[in-house]
């Protein structure tokens, strides 16, 4: 059988999504806007939650034993709040206002930091007003068009976690918001069948990403991991912020 465009992209996003689950930042934020080479931007985000789904159980068993307690408190009922913000709104919010708000949040941490020299300085504890803050705009962002990690991060950043601990946190914090998407999506976009099947086809390339992305994450060195973070997250900022002020 012949692969189409759709089919190869289709593959490749999925692969990117597990990637960023199994713990390679900010990488997933690529696959919506790769997948709307070949469909509307809304149709690949709706094909593609099931696929951020399944990677989230992989994700999470691989990251059981890693992650803040602390900043789990905090950011899970926060992006919860976000996700039902979302949802109520969603007929009101512009998608194009968001991914450019998205990418300016994205694209002035990292300024910030790298102008501050990030490195030089003390690692933040958890707090529970800007994680509360934070965590309201990762779960409504990611709610409009999966693209909530430049909000975590910008929160998340800045307390210098071991690598094992933030990639842990990031996949269980999404976890959590990506399953409290499952209804609302279902009500305002509902899935088909047909839709249903080519993301059960594209299951077994993000599972496959998901482990190779919790490989590589321990085994990259903390110094590099972090440079790959705010890297990934400068780039993607750049991306959201082109699609915004030149859509298809």
């Amino acid at each position: 059988m012949d692969l189409t465009l759709i089919d190869w992209l289709g593959g490749f996003a999925a692969v990117l999504v597990g990637l960023s689950k199994g713990g390679i930042p900010a990488i997933g934020m690529i696959a919506v806007p790769l997948l709307s080479l070949s469909m509307p931007p809304v149709q690949a985000a709706v094909l593609l939650l099931p696929i951020y789904v399944v990677s989230d159980v992989v994700g999470v068993w691989l990251y059981r034993h890693d992650y803040s307690a602390a900043n789990l408190k905090i950011l899970i009922p926060a992006g919860i709040a976000g996700v039902a913000i979302g949802w109520l709104t969603a007929a009101m919010v512009s998608e194009t206002a968001v991914a450019f708000l998205i990418g300016s949040v994205g694209i002035g941490f990292c300024l910030n930091q790298w102008l501050r020299k990030e490195n030089d300085q003390a690692p933040r504890p958890p707090n529970v007003l800007k994680g509360g803050f934070w965590g309201v705009v990762a779960g409504f962002t990611s709610f409009i068009s999966h693209a909530g990690a430049p909000p975590f991060q910008v929160y998340m950043l800045p307390q210098k976690l071991p690598k094992t601990a933030y990639a842990g946190t990031a996949t269980i914090v999404f976890a959590v918001i990506n399953a409290a998407k499952i209804w609302p999506y279902q009500n305002l976009r509902p899935y088909t069948a047909d839709s249903l099947w080519k993301a059960a086809a594209l299951v077994p390339f993000a599972l496959v990403g998901t482990v190779l992305g919790a490989y590589l994450t321990r085994r990259i060195a903390d110094v590099w991991f972090y440079r790959l973070v705010q890297v990934s997250l400068f780039a993607v900022s750049l991306k959201v912020m082109y699609d915004a002020l030149f859509p298809h």
